[in-house]
């Protein structure tokens, strides 16, 4: 008999996640604590939002745990799988997205969640889905190796097709049509997964969320204090521009959000705190900012060609 779906396990070890990478980055920040806003949505649920502002290494932080319900799945939803309309749905997770102050360090989103179906006479459908994905304003490639190998690590146990298949996934995602270019260096996402059933898909999950802070926190130490000025504080504001671009237009996280009745503070939390446009900008050629473009915004086998350098 399979294992049926423990809604209440993953609440756990979500609100538990949520913990853990709270005490972490408050640490790693030593300036500016974290503020907690406590919800309740209107049509069912609600969750615990986390803040932190202005401090010492985050410029903005934030880490949201959500639970919802409701009886009907919202369209962003039920439009990937339009056999659930007018199931009631349950819907969890954990979403975080880090800003820096600092323009060498990069920014980094992780999501993990999950979502259950129900009807009365009928099976529960559900799923888990998530990622995480980095998105520097300075490139350096030891970061982004690093970024990719501890991603690997995340999938290994659970076979070796995940990680190229969901880094392809993760590539095609966070992929800004209108600019023709990715957000960042990429990274996981996956979505509708319960392959192995509830037990093994909750083990990968579980993976994925306890291996963001091992991929990012060593970079970030790393950056932290690296001297910069206002140009290149001027060109991450840029950059920012395209984090925003993204999550209005495609991600699909918020538009759960805000489809579902969400909190809108705690949905759009996401936003970077100073962003801005330039018309018609473009780096000069041999600039720092240059590289960024011509080196890391294009979809790269990052480990692949490393280990092919290794190898000759």
């Amino acid at each position: 008999m399979p294992t049926q779906p423990d809604s209440q396990a993953v609440k756990d070890y979500l609100m538990d996640l949520q913990e853990r990478i709270t005490d972490a980055l408050r640490a790693t920040d030593g300036g500016a604590g974290f503020r907690q806003d406590s919800w309740e949505r209107p049509g069912g649920g609600g969750g615990r939002t986390r803040i932190m502002q202005d401090g010492m290494v985050f410029e903005r932080c934030g880490i949201n745990f959500s639970h919802v319900h409701g009886d009907q799945l919202p369209a962003s939803a039920s439009a990937q799988r339009p056999e659930l309309a007018g199931r009631s749905f349950e819907a969890m997770g954990v979403s975080l997205v880090a800003h820096p102050q600092n323009p060498y360090v990069p920014s980094s989103h992780l999501n993990v969640r999950f979502f259950i179906a129900s009807k009365d006479g009928a099976d529960p459908v559900w799923w888990f889905g998530g990622g995480f994905d980095l998105t520097p304003y300075y490139g350096f490639e030891e970061d982004v190796l690093h970024w990719h190998r501890n991603a690997r690590e995340a999938c290994a146990p659970f076979g070796a097709d995940l990680y190229p298949r969901f880094k392809a996934w993760c590539d095609q995602y966070f992929y800004l049509k209108h600019r023709d270019e990715p957000r960042g260096v990429g990274g996981l996402f996956f979505d509708d997964f319960a392959e192995g059933g509830f037990d093994q898909a909750f083990a990968f999950l579980r993976s994925v969320g306890d291996h963001y802070l091992t991929g990012y926190l060593p970079i970030v130490n790393r950056r932290w204090a690296k001297t910069y000025g206002d140009r290149e504080r001027a060109f991450q504001k840029y950059r920012r521009g395209r984090y925003v671009e993204f999550n209005l237009v495609f991600d699909r996280g918020t538009l759960f959000g805000l489809q579902s009745g969400g909190r809108t503070e705690s949905i759009l939390m996401s936003m970077p705190p100073e962003v801005s446009w330039r018309y018609d900008y473009h780096p000069e050629p041999g600039t720092p900012e240059a590289a960024l473009y011509e080196r890391f915004l294009v979809v790269r086998d990052w480990l692949g060609e490393e280990e092919g350098a290794a190898s000759t």
